[in-house]
Formats: structure tokens, sequence, C-alpha cells
């Protein structure tokens, strides 16, 4: 049972869990244990079912997906009977008025749709990943001199559940450099799975980019992969201007996150959602909502 916070209504609710069962199951007993590590967490595992769900045979199950957990398609750019497979209708694009996007400079707005936990002040080799569980930004990125960029700074981390509107987005304008790739396993993201998998975000496939804001100074994205996530796709053109809220890319099937990082003393986050934080709980989130301010210098206030 995942329990969250949803900022709207300021009230607790209870997550519903694509395959809870099984991965309960895989993450909990030694059969389903020895299973993960010789199989499930590999690439031919994800990269299999993954190529199943692009066939157009896999079209029969986004009907009793859309049912059981309540996915609104009036949202899509698509309809129900247009999806060509599984995977399409998992990577589905919204409608532009689906989300809108606070256009406040000064705003720090959610990157896509998910549970979100945010940490200030980071230490950057006792980054959290559950209660009991840290990992060093130096791992998860295999770039000291990145890493050190980010002392002191802000981690905002967004958990995308399968059920999830499953593109992530630029948080401001600016231009953004190459991606950098690292390969890895592919555990699941489920905060069953980080519970029991130590540095389980070190551990996975992930990509990572440097996007340089025109109000936040530099930002590091960081995406992670997991189990079934056949590929991270990157949508976005390198080195070429963005604006707040473009597309930055999309995982294909699976739970996937995507962490950022930013430079000390550059934002503030929302209260609420650090309050939950350090109750160990994540805030629900949509892409475009306000999620924190920019932190003004003194110098500059009047």
């Amino acid at each position: 049972m995942i329990k969250y916070y949803n900022r709207n209504n300021k009230s607790y609710e209870i997550e519903q869990v694509a395959g809870d069962k099984v991965l309960n199951w895989t993450y909990s007993s030694p059969i389903g244990l020895s299973l993960l590590e010789l199989i499930i967490k590999r690439r031919i595992f994800s990269s299999l079912y993954g190529w199943y769900l692009t066939r157009r045979i896999s079209r029969r199950k986004i009907s009793s997906f859309v049912s059981n957990f309540n996915i609104d398609l009036s949202l899509t750019e698509k309809g129900l009977r247009d999806f060509s497979s599984f995977n399409d209708f998992f990577y589905r694009k919204l409608k532009p008025q689906a989300r809108p996007i606070d256009k406040d400079d000064l705003s720090l707005i959610s990157f896509g749709d998910g549970k979100l936990l945010a940490y200030e002040t980071i230490d950057l080799e006792k980054l959290v990943q559950v209660k009991g569980f840290t990992y060093s930004l130096r791992e998860l990125i295999n770039n000291d001199q990145i890493a050190e960029k980010f002392t002191n700074g802000t981690c905002l981390i967004l958990r995308l559940c399968p059920t999830d509107y499953h593109r992530f987005h630029f948080i401001d304008s600016g231009t953004c450099e190459n991606t950098i790739k690292i390969k890895g396993a592919y555990y699941s993201v489920n905060p069953i799975a980080l519970q029991k998998v130590k540095k389980l975000f070190c551990e996975n496939k992930r990509e990572w980019t440097i996007f340089h804001s025109n109000n936040f100074a530099d930002v590091l994205y960081v995406e992670v992969g997991a189990t079934c996530v056949g590929s991270i796709v990157q949508t976005y053109t390198p080195q070429t201007t963005v604006n707040r809220g473009d597309e930055k890319g999309y995982f294909k099937f699976g739970g996937s996150t995507v962490i950022l990082f930013f430079e000390s003393d550059q934002v503030s986050i929302d209260e609420d959602i650090i309050e939950q934080t350090k109750r160990g709980i994540e805030s629900s989130v949509l892409l475009g909502e306000r999620i924190g301010y920019k932190k003004i210098p003194l110098s500059r206030r009047g």
C-alpha cells in the first residue's frame, strides 16, 4: 500500500498500483528475488516485453487498463480506437489545454505528472532513496566535476507510475546539452523496490543532461529507466532554444523516474511538498503546476 498526499484537497490517498501483487511477490519472496536477479532486471526481459507492447496485438490490453485505472481519455490527442499499440497508448500525448503551464518566470513548475519528493541543501554523498537507503550523485552520473556544481543544492524526484502521463518537460526556457547515457539494470522504481535494492537509481539504466535555464541557472536532468522500459526517448534538439513546458522526452512502458538537481540558492520548494517529504510521503503533482519559486538574491530585493 502506497500512501501519497493530494495537494488539491489536502488529503492522503492510496495509489492504485498496476501489477501490485506481482511486484510484491517479486521483491519479497525468495523465488521472486531469484527471478529478479536472473531474468527480470536484465535488458533482454524488458526489451522482449517492450517489443510485444509495440505490436498491434497488444491493443487488447488498452481498454481494461483504461477502465481499471480510470484513465481520462478526453484529455488525450487520440481516442481509444486510435492507438496503434499499448505502447502508443502508454506514452500518449495530451491536448495542450489538459495541462496549463504556469507562465510566471519566478514560478518553478512540475516537469511531469507523478509523485514528488523534494530535498533542499543536499549532501552529494547522501542523497535519499528511501529511509535508510542513500546514494551519491557522483555514482548516479559518473561525473565528479558536474556533480560538484550541485553541492548544497536542491533535489527533486518525480516518480511516474504506469498509470501516469509518461512524457517529461522543461521547467523553463533555455537550451539543453547533449544527453549522456549510462547502461544499467532494469529494477522497478516503485517504493516497494526502492526499499529492497540499495542504490537502485545508480544500478538502473539512466540518462542525464545539463539544461541551461534562463531563470534557474544550470539544472541537471536525470531520467532513470525501470522494469519493462524498452527505452528512454529524448525528443528535444540539443543546443536549440526551448520554452517553458516544451517536451524533453518520454518513457516507453514501465514506471519510471525523473530526478532534477538545482544549484545552491536557486529555488525554494513549496512548504507542503517539503513537509510531506520529511514524513517520507510523496506529493501528487501535474505537469505545469507550481511546485516552488526562484530565490531572489538579497542584492536584487527592493
